[in-house]
């Protein structure tokens, strides 16, 4: 029997985009997110999975990001004093943030939500007190039964640490952005499914469907960049949210072929992560793009 993963990217304001995508396909192929046995998703798109797997419709994913976009990424003059304009502090606070998503999820448990969700995140201190134990790890939340299980976990809390991108936000419970391990959260899914203990899924079952927050073209230009930390410290942030997404996606045509599909166009100019003034822009570009590929996958493979 075919098991379904939908998975979505990291890309802060560009999950509208994801979710504009979304929508437009679920008014051609009614089956998508309903058919999905796991969503997953990392920073803002683990939002977009906690929101769908809580039971929020695509249409109120983009209308959330097109009216809230500009609370969420709100540096007024007195943050910016306060942090001395990025230098000594994130350039966002959590509290909008919390505000929203609280709306969204309230005091919801992984283990409440109508679908098997995948959420990464890294935890800085596992508090472990042991000589040698001490350290930072790469967290993965999840709602599948057994000894593992994060169930009892707030959803409103993994969303916090899914989405607290390093320079942007402050870190969240001891925790950061799941984009520093797996901004494109495909691969991981798949693991999860494969899992015995948890998906228990034969790899020829598994149909994978990604969606990306679309392809930013962006880059560095130099053949020898003689840089400090001063130069990197921002670029570094980018290229581990963005540059390690291709990894995933190699990794799952490789194992699953023709029952693998990413859909990631290519954005016509760079876009922030934190650039809510370009929703709109966002908005038009993903109603733009040419789905007729993906669904004539999903109508073959996500049943």
């Amino acid at each position: 029997m075919p098991y379904n993963i939908l998975s979505f990217d990291g890309g802060g304001v560009r999950g509208v985009y994801s979710s504009v995508l979304l929508d437009r396909l679920k008014q051609r192929f009614a089956g998508i997110p309903d058919n999905a046995h796991l969503l997953a998703g990392t920073s803002t798109g683990g939002i977009i999975a906690l929101g769908l797997a809580s039971g929020l419709p695509p249409s109120s994913l983009v209308a959330i990001y097109r009216d809230e976009a500009g609370r969420i990424f709100d540096e007024t003059w007195l943050h910016e004093l306060a942090d001395l304009d990025g230098l000594s502090g994130a350039d966002y606070d959590n509290t909008n943030l919390k505000e929203i998503l609280s709306g969204i999820l309230a005091a919801k448990k992984l283990k409440d939500l109508n679908r098997k969700v995948l959420i990464p995140s890294f935890q800085l201190d596992n508090q472990e007190q042991q000589a040698g134990k001490r350290m930072w790890k790469p967290k993965f939340f999840h709602n599948y039964p057994g000894p593992d299980s994060d169930g009892e976990q707030l959803a409103l809390d993994v969303a916090l640490r899914t989405r607290a991108a390093p320079i942007y936000f402050p870190t969240y419970q001891i925790y950061v952005d799941g984009g520093v391990v797996a901004n494109n959260p495909s691969m991981a899914a798949l693991a999860q499914a494969l899992d015995p203990g948890t998906g228990n899924q034969q790899l020829q079952d598994i149909r994978l469907f990604s969606i990306g927050t679309g392809n930013n073209p962006t880059y560095i230009a130099g053949h020898d960049l003689d840089w400090g930390l001063a130069q990197w410290a921002r670029p570094l942030v980018s290229l581990m949210i963005d540059g390690v997404m291709g990894v995933a996606d190699y990794q799952c045509q490789r194992l699953l072929g023709k029952r693998y599909f990413r859909l990631e166009p290519l954005l016509p100019k760079p876009i922030a992560l934190d650039d809510a003034k370009a929703v709109g822009d966002l908005i038009k570009y993903a109603n733009q793009v040419n789905l007729d590929d993906a669904v004539a996958w999903l109508e073959a493979n996500f049943k």
